[in-house]
């Protein structure tokens, strides 16, 4: 068995940022699916590894982890090259700052559980998750300019360099398309997103290129 194994799913933006910092650490994982349209994630079997029902779950070296944050926090610890976090503790306050806008901002009020909360409309559901999308991604397009006034230019969402910062970043702007949102209004955010999205790791860790992917 591999000493890395990832329970994941496709369309999971959370899911897709582990599978985007493992691909930029160049980390071999075994992946086994968990289907949330199936309902997979509510069974025992899974709520034993991940009691919030959720994905993703990481076992590494027989130690199960839930969280992306937290997983791709202990990756950079256990493998720290190529680094995600930058070593000025003001750089890397920064990089949590953009880090737990997606996380906490945006991410949580367009999770499927919440959607069935929030209306049994399709449409509903979809105006609900591009309301917060477009506002989350509205207030990273402002800290962005902030970070440029400050010094902090480059191709990626926080320099030359892929980051956390675009670990969380593209899978959230995937998310923020899916659900309709004008990402064109969002310049500084479209061209770190696209800029990201263009490389290997990336590519890799994309949706469509899952093996649970619905073509």
């Amino acid at each position: 068995m591999a000493s890395l194994v990832l329970y994941s799913y496709w369309r999971s933006s959370s899911s897709y940022r582990v599978r985007f910092a493992l691909a930029a650490k160049k980390l071999a994982y075994e992946m086994i699916t968990v289907n949330l349209l199936a309902g997979e994630q509510n069974a025992d079997v899974h709520k034993s590894r991940s009691p919030t029902g959720h994905v993703p779950c990481l076992l590494i070296e027989g130690r199960l982890f839930i969280e992306s944050v937290a997983i791709i926090e202990l990756l950079e610890e256990l493998y720290p090259g190529p680094a995600l976090y930058p070593k000025s503790p003001w750089d890397r306050a920064r990089m949590r700052t953009l880090v737990e806008v997606v996380n906490s901002g945006i991410q949580p009020l367009q999770n499927l559980k919440v959607l069935e909360r929030a209306s049994s409309d399709p449409e509903a559901r979809k105006a609900w998750g591009a309301h917060f999308n477009e506002k989350g991604l509205a207030a990273i397009e402002q800290l962005l300019e902030i970070h440029s006034k400050e010094g902090i230019r480059g191709r990626y969402t926080y320099g030359d360099s892929l980051t956390a910062a675009d670990v969380f970043l593209v899978p959230q702007f995937y998310s923020a398309k899916r659900f309709g949102v004008d990402t064109s209004k969002f310049p500084r955010v479209t061209a770190a997103a696209e800029a990201a999205m263009a490389t290997e790791a990336a590519r890799a860790a994309h949706p469509d290129n899952q093996p649970d992917a619905v073509k």
